[in-house]
């Protein structure tokens, strides 16, 4: 099987790729956007530019001709993670989140039509449910009151993947992930930041007063929930359309996410305290019963033993290179 990784130098993305490209020709996809960076994402792609199976394209998702250029690759699926992340940044940069997230999934999916790929499995959010009163939060809640720009070019994604599967008969799953975190994590999220400034004696950025909560995802639960479903979706009928959340099903509040790291760290953080932010959700807490019945997703990963192995990379991968 072929398999196209749109964002393959990210997070996630390398995370995926290096798995896939053990059994699967992998077409990574990537343009070291400036959000942070290139060489964090040099590093990410340190063991695939060995692997025999993976090919790096370099190029923008919203650049129609490059896409057209992969996509005559014929792949049999596109796993489509790239997007401008992030919450709080939407809010001051909304046009560039409608550009990349919103057009440049519309390029792809337009891509696939032209070029008969049958199917996608399409990364969105957590953050498309905004402050969902009912927890935990599932796939058939109502998510038409995204609270930041971000969230909202998520859902608007969903909807654009649901009207390509009933056009043009594609099989397509929408994946709302919930806090993912782990061995090459963005250096801006909390965990990889927060354990960077303890580490280093800085203050740490304390929102609120450590009562949100978040459902943490450790990286290769995501991983094993997104290979899962990328073979459930490959059996499906043509025209299939579902949504399904990938968390832990379990929260941390913000206080016990920072004790965790003090704990495994063995440091003291020193607290800058600061109001709530605008866009910052109350609490993220996936059920995730649908995605285990459906193509066994099982997360296994307790958030202490997540913490403790990125702790472990952090003075492995990054303190001792750095």
């Amino acid at each position: 099987m072929t398999v196209i990784v749109t964002g393959a130098a990210g997070f996630i993305g390398s995370n995926l790729c290096e798995v896939l490209a053990e059994d699967h020709q992998v077409i990574g996809v990537d343009n070291f956007d400036s959000y942070y960076p290139r060489s964090v994402k040099e590093k990410n792609l340190y063991r695939l530019r060995s692997m025999e199976n993976f090919e790096l394209c370099e190029g923008d998702i919203t650049d129609k001709r490059f896409i057209d250029e992969v996509c005559a690759k014929k792949p049999d699926l596109i796993i489509h993670l790239a997007a401008r992340a992030g919450v709080r940044p939407s809010l001051e940069q909304p046009l560039s989140y409608v550009d990349t997230n919103i057009t440049g999934t519309m390029v792809i999916l337009e891509a696939m039509k032209n070029f008969g790929i049958p199917y996608m499995v399409f990364a969105s959010s957590s953050s498309v449910y905004g402050n969902n009163k009912t927890v935990p939060f599932r796939e058939t809640d109502f998510v038409d009151h995204p609270i930041s720009p971000y969230a909202a070019t998520k859902k608007a994604c969903e909807l654009l993947c649901h009207t390509y599967a009933h056009l043009h008969h594609m099989n397509i799953a929408a994946l709302r992930f919930f806090t993912v975190y782990g061995r090459r994590q963005r250096p801006d999220l909390a965990i990889a930041k927060f354990t960077r400034l303890i580490d280093q004696g800085e203050e740490v950025p304390f929102y609120g007063d450590g009562s949100t909560e978040r459902d943490y995802t450790y990286i290769d639960d995501i991983i094993d929930g997104i290979t899962k479903c990328a073979a459930w979706i490959a059996q499906q009928k043509p025209g299939t359309y579902d949504v399904f959340n990938l968390g832990e099903s379990q929260t941390i509040s913000l206080t016990e996410m920072l004790s965790c790291i003090e704990d495994s760290l063995g440091k003291k953080a020193v607290k800058k305290m600061l109001p709530l932010q605008p866009g910052d959700v109350q609490r993220t807490f996936a059920d995730i019963s649908k995605a285990q019945e459906t193509f066994g997703y099982r997360p296994s990963t307790s958030f202490k033993d997540g913490v403790t192995a990125y702790i472990d990379y952090y003075r492995n991968e990054i303190k001792d290179r750095s």
